[in-house]
């Protein structure tokens, strides 16, 4: 077994490798505190037929015995991944996929399990790196090492790995990936910080990971496996200059048209000519026509980008800097309680916001513990909107990404739970895409919220920005095509609000970037997203006052804990009485807040002076109205608030003697009284208030 450590974020790191998972390509154990991830990575011996992409598989794991606990369910087992597994999988992807060779075609699988956690180290994180040495010490070839980092400012101050309590009390809240040289992958939230204070934890973050880097060269250089050779692909030189000499010009001609869909049948069309011209399937060996497309995916690129960088001409006719014409409608929805149209150029996202109770909230049972969530983001993609006939089936990872993207980006502006006790559930449908829907649904989150009347303080925009980098070139675009996100070297995306940023996701389709291209591209990404904020704002400023009529009335309602007994009465009596009554929903929490929904609005107005009847503090000197509940000859017992009552003796009933009680009071009679104390076993002494 070899070991190897660090320190990071003032703990030690420690990578060991050669007791377990012997058989895999490559395994490292990760060790943190007691945090401990299993990383392996295999590559199968056989190589597979060309696909167009990486056959590249990645799964984060979580066990629930890592944490000591058995899984929730009918089953009792893991299942398939959660949406946190499945993000984090992503996380760990992204950053990987671009180091491989190109022409890479055996099936490769990275799984990271975590076998153990204290839920202060992030197993998370540990997994990232420990990918990269997976890979580094195993056969694949891989250009790393990678390292990958959370970073997060509390008080001003920068911290790498932060624990989660630390994590939550800061204003930002990257995940940060890189090599030695360059930053690959940026993802992460902030509560509208300035653009420079993101770049300074970018580069904080990729300054602390080196260390974690220099480990893993060590130890490639210890017991690292001989890579594997992959031979590049040798391309006819005589076909490749014949396929350009005749098809460049109609390329550059075709890469012009602004429609979508037009410029898809032209190129299509063409690569088809290209293909007839020097493709003959009666004649030639199969691998000539796919060398012949392959020529042609490369030359599109090709042109796409040297037009950008020479004449700063993009695909649709703007410049580098021009943001798509942009329209924004509300209210489109009639019965939903809020909801945004929103389209920038041919993409369009129609964003609903349902409003809910404490009940609408969901479970979340992971490693951390039980917990509720009441804001939720779901992001739909369905195959009209590429104008596709694919199988509609549930959200996959990119689906899932993009909705946790959106929900990051807004979260910053939410109102606390204090001032707007609802579930929100916002749902972004895609209808149209041609670049940035998640950036989209942004947008048209903000807007449907406002519409909604859910008190955000300021509109939330995003805005998607792209890079073509060759050599000594640098073309940096501002709200990028689906084209120029699948040809060029970046997919960008910026988040935030006038003040600052609240959500940021980098890709790097290249070994990397450096700080003036990443700080030229934040601010370039700011003044396209104020140019989008002023057009939203032209919609809509702020939230609407009141509530849609459709959506149901929530109110909170805070009592004493002492009083918790009182509400929910003997077995639930008192509670159970209330939702019988008015049809309300009634729950009330070990803290005392009292939260009261209904779709019927006259019904939460009743149950709130009922939950304010039986909790209300009894004073003395303070004079009550109630009902006779039970007459001695000592006195009448006196309810003054449901489940509480009082003692009137027969001294108090009247100035002058009475003799016979019935007389002055009967049972069922409703008589004024006032408090004047207790007694010694501390019920309550009234006397009556005569009118």
């Amino acid at each position: 077994m070899e070991s190897i450590s660090a320190e990071i974020g003032g703990r030690e790191l420690i990578i060991e490798t050669g007791h377990m998972a012997r058989q895999a390509g490559g395994a490292a154990v990760m060790r943190y505190g007691d945090t401990m991830v299993l990383v392996t990575a295999t590559s199968d011996k056989r190589e597979q037929p060309p696909r167009g992409f990486l056959p590249l598989a990645v799964h984060y794991v979580e066990k629930m015995y890592a944490s000591g606990k058995i899984p929730g369910g009918f089953f009792k087992r893991e299942g398939r991944l959660s949406d946190p597994e499945t993000l984090i999988s992503r996380f760990i992807d992204r950053p990987i996929r671009p180091l491989f060779p190109d022409n890479y075609n055996y099936e490769t699988q990275v799984i990271a399990t975590v076998l153990s956690t204290d839920h202060l180290n992030e197993p998370a994180i540990a997994a990232m790196t420990g990918t990269s040495a997976a890979l580094m010490i195993s056969d694949i070839p891989f250009a790393g090492p990678i390292a990958g980092v959370r970073v997060a400012r509390v008080d001003g101050e920068f911290l790498i790995n932060p624990y989660p309590e630390q994590a939550e009390q800061g204003d930002l809240n990257f995940i940060i990936a890189g090599s030695k040289d360059a930053i690959l992958m940026v993802e992460g939230t902030a509560k509208e910080v300035p653009e420079s204070v993101a770049l300074e934890a970018i580069l904080f973050g990729h300054k602390a990971m080196q260390p974690l880097i220099s480990m893993q060269e060590k130890l490639q250089k210890k017991i690292g496996k001989n890579k594997r050779v992959v031979v590049p692909v040798k391309i006819d030189a005589k076909l490749m200059k014949d396929v350009e000499k005749y098809c460049q010009a109609k390329l550059g001609k075709a890469l012009q048209v602004k429609d979508k869909g037009e410029r898809y049948e032209s190129l299509d069309a063409l690569g088809q000519e290209t293909l007839d011209k020097f493709y003959n399937p009666e004649r030639d060996d199969e691998s000539v026509g796919k060398t012949v497309k392959g020529i042609y995916g490369d030359l599109k690129k090709q042109v796409m980008r040297e037009r950008i960088l020479k004449d700063g001409a993009r695909v649709d006719g703007r410049s580098l800097t021009d943001v798509r014409p942009i329209t924004c409608e509300v209210g489109v929805l009639p019965r939903v309680h809020g909801s945004a149209l929103f389209t920038r150029g041919e993409t369009q996202a129609l964003v609903a916001v349902t409003l809910g109770a404490r009940d609408d909230e969901q479970l979340i049972d992971n490693l951390a513990g039980v917990s509720f969530k009441s804001f939720l983001f779901h992001y739909n993609f369905p195959p009209f909107s590429v104008g596709e006939t694919t199988f509609l089936r549930g959200p996959g990872r990119r689906e899932i990404g993009h909705g946790f993207l959106a929900e990051k980006a807004v979260t910053a502006l939410l109102p606390r739970k204090e001032e707007f006790p609802y579930t929100i559930r916002i749902v972004s449908e895609i209808l149209e895409s041609n670049g940035s829907s998640s950036m989209a649904s942004v947008c048209g989150a903000s807007l449907a919220m406002m519409d909604a009347g859910v008190p955000i303080k300021a509109q939330v925009a995003g805005i998607a920005m792209g890079l073509i980098q060759e050599k000594k070139k640098t073309a940096i675009l501002s709200d990028i095509l689906g084209d120029e996100d699948h040809l060029g070297d970046m997919d960008f995306k910026v988040a935030g609000t006038e003040e600052g940023v609240t959500a940021l996701q980098m890709d790097i389709k290249i070994s990397g970037i450096d700080k003036k291209v990443l700080e030229a591209a934040l601010q370039q990404a700011r003044e396209g997203r104020l140019h989008i904020l002023n057009i939203m704002n032209e919609t809509l400023t702020s939230a609407r006052q009141g509530l849609s009529q459709y959506a149901p009335r929530f109110v909170a309602y805070k009592i004493s804990r002492e009083k918790i007994r009182d509400l929910i009465g003997p077995g639930g009596k008192m509670i159970r009485g209330i939702v019988e009554k008015t049809g309300a929903k009634v729950d009330v929490n070990d803290d005392g807040v009292v939260a009261i929904s209904s779709r019927d609005h006259a019904a939460v107005d009743e149950a709130l002076e009922m939950v304010k009847s039986i909790t209300q503090e009894i004073e003395i000197g303070a004079v009550y109205h109630g009902p006779v509940k039970k007459v001695l000859d000592f006195g009448a017992f006196v309810e003054l608030t449901p489940g509480t009552d009082g003692l009137v003796h027969i001294s108090q009933l009247k100035e002058e003697r009475v003799e016979n009680i019935e007389d002055v009071i009967k049972e069922g009679d409703m008589v004024t009284v006032k408090v004047i104390g207790f007694d010694k076993r501390g019920k309550l002494k009234l006397t009556m208030v005569m009118n």
